[in-house]
């Protein structure tokens, strides 16, 4: 039965790249040496043809030489002197040799007398020459020049080093150079070896093929998620970011090398991001987006950035407030449910008493009122979406025990608002608006915001003495939608005149403070404006302006005095 053998795992890239630089060192250094052996080779024959050179120049112009070869013996006077300079010279022979080539010296004296083996006709001419002979002590590098006494050849001069010798000098320097080369080999080994174990730690022993493969991954994985993915080095420089980070920020390419706090980014956003703690579903504001975002650093050792991710929370907050609106109209209908169950009960009780006219005039007085508000409503406002958000929070107002009125000077007609301002957009601003004054009126103007005096008034109602109230206007005219929400509650500091429209900002406790921040969101997304100001029973207006274009017909429009008043402060 055949058996199965695992495929061998592919070296890891650290590995691969050990391997090719030891290959490489190696190469390296063995051509180094080789050059430096062929160099030193063609160093040492020229030194050596250099020294007997100027050898053999020294003894043909030796005033000692010229007057032994006058001598009836000279090799008695010669062979000494040659020994000497062979011997301080450290070269293989010094011959000194008749015209005829009949040696006078040499450092076998046996052969004294005998012929030299070698070329000499060129020295007889007068010149100095090299040649490389194999003479009596074997192949020999050696130098022939004439002795000359009064313009006369007298004699001429050999002087040689053999070719075993210059080789010996070579195997020496070769010695040293293969050592020197065995330590550069061994010491870049040992360099090779401490970078690539680095280098396996941060690749985490992958090779090749899978550190390209994760990168593909990455990449894929990267535009293929539609959150907002954020990474940030240990400085706080931005790393990476996706294309749905960039989206969600409004960021372009240039954006990623640059620190958080350059990015132009909302200050909150930007202290989520510099943040060294992590961060979990935080809600934060753009210029047109609301963004939940999610941190945590990146920690090995030693603080090496942080992963931010981000999600798009625009339209789920709009749905979110028009959600909270239709269940305050829900809870407004069983309320009145409730409460007209109560009125019927009384209208029949005051039948069976037998007072059957107080029973017309109290059932009367309660539709008169409903039917008023809402033939004020309706008259004055064209735009349906607008006047059921008027009248569901007239509803809420009325059982948190605050009266909800819509100014006088209020007029929407029909078709004055363009398509281009969404509904939504216009629940988000008024209904905030609503709500945020609703909150403020039955706040206690004598004590902390949010508060009412204690054993007098339970939360969410209004103190004693004093009867809440909210204005609301609505009027379209010039080109322009006005919106103002005002109070009569304790209003706004200027000291927090600028704080309200932080996201978080609230008096009414954790978990609050958006709606404003989304009113402002709203409104500067369509190109508008909104303010804070003091109404003239000391509560706060909030008035929002939007453009709508130019609209025939209501230009010459103005509002009456008392109604503007309390819109414009």
């Amino acid at each position: 039965m055949p058996t199965f053998r695992p495929r061998p795992r592919p070296r890891s890239l650290a590995g691969q790249l050990f391997a090719m630089q030891v290959v490489l060192i190696a190469a390296v250094v063995v051509g180094g040496a080789f050059f430096a052996y062929v160099s030193g080779s063609a160093r040492a024959e020229e030194t050596a043809r250099r020294q007997v050179r100027a050898a053999a120049v020294a003894v043909a112009d030796s005033p000692s030489v010229r007057e032994a070869i006058r001598t009836p013996d000279p090799s008695a006077v010669l062979q000494p002197y040659a020994e000497r300079v062979r011997a301080d010279t450290g070269i293989a022979f010094v011959t000194i040799m008749s015209p005829q080539r009949v040696r006078w010296t040499h450092p076998d004296p046996t052969r004294i007398g005998e012929t030299f083996l070698g070329h000499t006709a060129r020295a007889l001419e007068g010149e100095t020459f090299e040649e490389t002979y194999t003479g009596t002590l074997g192949p020999s590098i050696r130098v022939v020049t004439p002795v000359r006494d009064g313009g006369r050849i007298t004699g001429l001069v050999s002087a040689g080093i053999t070719v075993e010798r210059v080789s010996t000098r070579v195997r020496e320097q070769l010695g040293a150079l293969a050592l020197a080369a065995a330590g550069a080999l061994a010491l870049g080994g040992l360099g090779t070896y401490v970078v690539n174990a680095r280098l396996r730690r941060h690749t985490h022993g992958m090779n090749a093929a899978e550190l390209s493969r994760m990168h593909d991954y990455h990449q894929a994985a990267l535009h293929a998620v539609r959150e907002g993915l954020l990474m940030l080095d240990g400085q706080r420089r931005l790393a990476l970011i996706n294309d749905a980070g960039r989206e969600l920020l409004g960021l372009g390419p240039d954006a990623v090398g640059r620190k958080a706090d350059a990015l132009e980014l909302p200050p909150s956003l930007t202290g989520a991001l510099l943040a060294s703690e992590p961060r979990v579903d935080e809600v934060h504001l753009t210029a047109d987006r609301v963004i939940v975002l999610n941190s945590r650093p990146v920690v090995g050792g030693e603080r090496r950035g942080t992963v931010v991710t981000l999600r798009d929370h625009t339209e789920l907050q709009s749905l979110s407030g028009e959600l909270d609106s239709e269940r305050g109209f829900s809870q407004a209908l069983r309320a009145q449910a409730h409460e007209a169950a109560n009125r019927l009960h009384t209208v029949v009780s005051l039948i069976e008493l037998g007072r059957a006219e107080e029973a017309v005039g109290f059932a009367t007085a309660e539709l008169e009122l409903a039917q008023a508000l809402t033939d004020q409503v309706v008259g004055a406002v064209a735009e349906p979406v607008l006047a059921a958000l008027l009248l569901g929070k007239a509803a809420q107002a009325h059982e948190r025990g605050v009266e909800l009125v819509l100014a006088g000077d209020s007029r929407i007609d029909d078709g004055v608002l363009p398509d281009t301002l969404a509904q939504r957009d216009l629940v988000t601003v008024l209904g905030n608006l609503i709500d945020n004054a609703t909150d403020a009126a039955v706040e206690d103007p004598g004590g902390p915001p949010g508060t009412a005096p204690p054993g007098t008034a339970p939360p969410g109602t209004a103190p004693p003495g004093r009867r809440p109230r909210v204005t609301v206007t609505a009027l379209a005219e010039a080109g322009e939608l006005l919106l103002a929400v005002a109070d009569n509650g304790p209003g706004v500091g200027r000291e927090d005149a600028d704080a309200v429209f932080r996201t978080g900002w609230s008096t009414h406790g954790a978990g609050r403070g958006l709606g404003l921040a989304l009113v402002r969101q709203t409104v500067r997304r369509n190109g508008g404006s909104v303010e804070l100001g003091r109404g003239p029973d000391g509560g706060a207006v909030f008035s929002v302006r939007l453009p709508i274009g130019d609209q025939d017909g209501h230009g010459d429009r103005r509002a009456g005095t008392a109604g503007r008043t309390g819109a414009r402060a």
